[in-house]
């Protein structure tokens, strides 16, 4: 706890730190009803059926205004359960569905249900706004995880560490300027968002147009030959790459990496059998996803194959060509050894090869820029939510 010469003048010592002496420090309990969400009996084909009330899960939570959900339920399952509409504005917070998941929070932009993984916060209180909430939320997401990760088997936090849930009040006018400040970095991120994936959409375009030869770039006019995959890439099982040290942390070398949902779990300390050979394509026989690696590594699972060019050819090239398969999967087969070893691709000259992987590489360079910049700006509004949310700066109103 500070002492009385350690607090500047105008501030006061509390739990959660030195903070203006206007601020007031409450509970999430004293400043809003909790209420919780229902999950209708999937049995019953009614009240999933041709559904129009938005239900919100735990995966439809996106940390800002929510719109959309992937769900929708009847009229029957509201009348037939305990769910209840609640209206927009209405803030809410995720209690379990994952350790990641956990924390997660949004604001209802539209009337909808919730699941019983979900907290809903309604204000009792004029004294806070929704939004200065929702960024407090945000702020202390990390604090959400720790509750759940405390002596609990599956990771999730209950109705009592919501109402007990600690939150600074500065003045009303004063939350709302800082919602505003917030707000215009959340703009800016949005908006970056929004140019990744048009760079990336425009990417995929490029790539359909250039690997079908539907468009040709100057110079090149010779036939494509056809060919299968397995001619043009050879594979090997990463046995001798599989980590043993689970305990991956951030501060270790080496990435781990799998091909499927994840590309990096984490990173390991494991001196030995780390993949040098590279460029290299990371094929994962369970999902069929692929990844380019240029870097060192290790991989987790046996499922995934090793894929290296064979002779004169681009392996980026191949790769690309590689993602515009789209193939159905089912069951744990050896993809690549039964089936898409015999996939057939059409192969122009090393050097069209060279020059489509580097029209596609510069498309690649320009999204990493923008991802780049987008990762600025959510550290920039890290800071300042640090900043302003604990009042170490004050925004004027």
């Amino acid at each position: 706890m500070a002492t009385n010469t350690d607090i500047p003048q105008g501030y006061k010592a509390t739990a959660l730190g030195i903070i203006p002496q206007e601020w007031e420090m409450k509970t999430l309990g004293q400043i809003a009803n909790v209420f919780s969400g229902t999950t209708p009996s999937r049995e019953n084909e009614l009240f999933f059926n041709d559904g129009t009330i938005p239900w919100v899960k735990t995966t439809d939570l996106n940390n800002g205004i929510l719109t959309h959900t992937e769900e929708r339920i009847t009229d029957i399952a509201l009348k037939s359960t305990t769910l209840k509409v609640f209206s927009k504005e209405t803030v809410l917070i995720a209690m379990y569905g994952g350790f990641n998941q956990i924390g997660r929070t949004s604001i209802l932009g539209i009337d909808a249900t919730i699941n019983q993984a979900l907290s809903a916060l309604i204000l009792n209180t004029k004294e806070i706004t929704e939004y200065f909430l929702l960024y407090w939320l945000l702020y202390r997401v990390n604090k959400w995880k720790r509750y759940a990760a405390s002596s609990r088997k599956d990771p999730n936090i209950t109705k009592t560490d919501v109402t007990r849930f600690p939150i600074l009040v500065p003045p009303l006018a004063e939350q709302r300027k800082i919602a505003e400040v917030l707000g215009m970095w959340d703009e800016a991120i949005e908006k970056q968002v929004r140019l990744i994936e048009k760079l990336d959409l425009r990417k995929r375009a490029l790539m359909q147009r250039l690997l079908s030869a539907k468009l040709r770039l100057p110079g090149f006019s010779e036939k494509w030959e056809e060919v299968e995959l397995g001619e043009v890439l050879s594979y090997e099982q990463p046995t001798p790459y599989i980590v043993r040290d689970t305990n991956y942390q951030n501060n270790y070398k080496t990435p781990v990496l799998t091909a499927g949902k994840t590309f990096i779990l984490g990173y390991t300390n494991e001196g030995n059998g780390i993949c040098k050979n590279i460029p290299v394509i990371l094929f994962d026989d369970f999902t069929t996803d692929s990844r380019y690696i240029d870097f060192e590594f290790k991989v987790k699972s046996s499922a995934t194959k090793l894929l290296r060019v064979k002779g004169q050819n681009n392996l980026y090239f191949i790769f690309c060509a590689l993602q515009c398969f789209k193939y159905p999967i089912g069951g744990h087969e050896r993809h690549w050894i039964s089936k898409f070893q015999y996939l057939t691709i059409a192969l122009p000259s090393i050097e069209e090869q060279t020059a489509i992987a580097e029209v596609l590489t510069a498309a690649d360079r320009e999204i990493e820029l923008a991802k780049e910049k987008l990762e600025r700006l959510r550290r920039q509004k890290r800071g300042l939510m640090q900043q302003l949310l604990t009042g170490k700066k004050r925004v004027k109103y």
